[in-house]
């Protein structure tokens, strides 16, 4: 290791430094912290011994100036027996060790294997937080960002009402069909809060037995269950002062339900097969396609525990009432999975575009983005067209309203199927422009159309 040793007395730096020395390691000196912290601007090294006694100067200053330059750096403090307390509020401070002189060179040996454990698992720790660094930009990636502003007023609104109360402490309930975007919805109330830096933990209610769940939400004691061999902390704990986020709350059993109801209310856990009680502060966010309501009132909901989930409530309403926000969605996707397998493709002929505004999406984004990305890489041109998209998204007719079997042909006038066939179009073409284009005629005819049936 490369190692410097503070001390005013030169005798304690020359024997220190011959031992060090005799032991494979690369040693210099300082006599004072001016000369020790210019080193240390200069040169990187593994172990610094500091005298807390360096003449007039405190070494706990000195310690605390060093740790501030470098926090990561390793300090062994030499002590005399007198101001052993003085060295163990040094440790209190970050200081790695202490070593009480007069100390014998196996005491000084003991000092430097720990001191090249500590280095190793520094190595470990830098290479897993790179490790971290690399997956999280993996994930930003392989998956396109999703847009939190909208051009549907009610959707909007919605999320305003949410990113407003982001920063403040109170639950969130975030209610909206499966593939709405709930989960990156909840990650982005986290981002924007004071918890940014803080944990982010997620827990999917409906994958797990209801004694696995209450294990990983609360944690168990060796013992407490077959197959517990040892104490495990749960997701509580994880994210202890961040966020907790409960994706399908809907599904969390009866029993379960009261140790949550507990954790908002009192701010209180028991480990499972434990008595000791615990404190924790979490904000919790939580998710559900459930009418939770409907479930309080047929009694496999709690009603309290409703209540207190339902403090900031927002639904997230479903792609097809959002045909405003269908196209932008599906352009941000193509232009994502084009880049991403270096095709080029500009985007989407009218056929393909009248085909996604027809289609109910009733997997929402999580259905669009895997027939954006098949269509990518099947599109034969360079636009996608409807026969590039799913079967039942290219195939599908919009229905007749009113009619028991939805196929033209049916004993229904002329006026009757262009009369249904225009207020379907507008009822989802995002504008009147949109309308207009599938419908193959100008505003102006659309605008007498509309009059002559009485759409105005």
């Amino acid at each position: 290791m490369d190692i410097l040793i503070v001390d005013d007395e030169q005798s304690i730096r020359l024997t220190t430094s011959l031992a060090l020395e005799s032991e494979g390691h690369y040693v210099e000196t300082a006599e004072d912290s001016v000369s020790a912290i210019k080193r240390l601007k200069e040169e990187d090294f593994n172990l610094v011994f500091l005298d807390l006694r360096l003449g007039d100067e405190d070494g706990l200053k000195v310690l605390q100036e060093i740790l501030k330059q470098n926090p990561r750096q390793l300090v062994t403090i030499f002590t005399a027996h007198a101001s052993v307390s003085t060295a163990v509020k040094a440790t209190q401070l970050g200081a790695f060790d202490y070593l009480e002189k007069p100390f014998t060179p196996d005491q000084l040996r003991a000092i430097l294997a720990k001191a090249h454990k500590a280095m190793q698992t520094q190595v470990e720790v830098v290479r897993l937080q790179e490790t971290v660094q690399e997956l999280k930009s993996e994930v930003k990636t392989s998956s396109p960002p999703l847009q939190f502003k909208s051009e549907d007023e009610r959707t909007q609104l919605e999320l305003e009402t949410l990113f407003r109360a982001a920063a403040s402490p109170a639950s969130v309930l975030i209610l909206g069909e499966s593939g709405t975007g709930k989960s990156v919805i909840a990650k982005e109330v986290h981002d924007r809060s004071h918890l940014r830096d803080k944990p982010f933990v997620t827990v999917s209610c409906p994958s797990l037995s209801k004694e696995l769940l209450e294990s990983v939400l609360f944690g168990h004691v060796k013992g407490s269950f077959t197959g517990a061999i040892k104490d495990t902390w749960g997701k509580v704990h994880a994210a202890e002062g961040g966020t907790l986020f409960l994706d399908e709350i809907g599904e969390l059993p009866m029993e379960i339900q009261p140790k949550l109801l507990r954790l908002l209310q009192e701010r209180e856990y028991e480990r499972l097969g434990e008595n000791k009680v615990r404190e924790s502060n979490v904000r919790i966010i939580a998710a559900t396609n459930r009418d939770l309501a409907a479930n309080v009132a047929a009694r496999t909901f709690r009603e309290d525990l409703f209540y207190r989930l339902n403090v900031i409530s927002v639904t997230v309403p479903p792609l097809r009432e959002r045909r405003s926000d269908l196209v932008r969605f599906a352009n941000d996707y193509l232009s994502f999975f084009s880049s991403q397998m270096g095709r080029k493709i500009e985007g989407f002929s009218e056929t393909g575009r009248q085909a996604l505004l027809r289609h109910s999406w009733p997997g929402n984004l999580r259905e669009l983005r895997n027939a954006i990305e098949r269509a990518a890489i099947l599109a034969r041109g360079l636009k996608i067209e409807a026969e590039d998209l799913p079967i039942p998204v290219a195939a599908e007719v919009p229905a007749v309203a009113g009619a028991a079997n939805p196929v033209i042909g049916g004993e229904y006038s002329i006026d009757h199927i262009e009369q249904t066939h225009l207020r379907e179009v507008l009822r989802w073409a995002p504008t009147l422009q949109d309308a207009a284009a599938i419908l193959g005629i100008d505003k102006a005819t659309l605008y007498r159309k509309r009059k002559r049936f009485g759409m105005d």
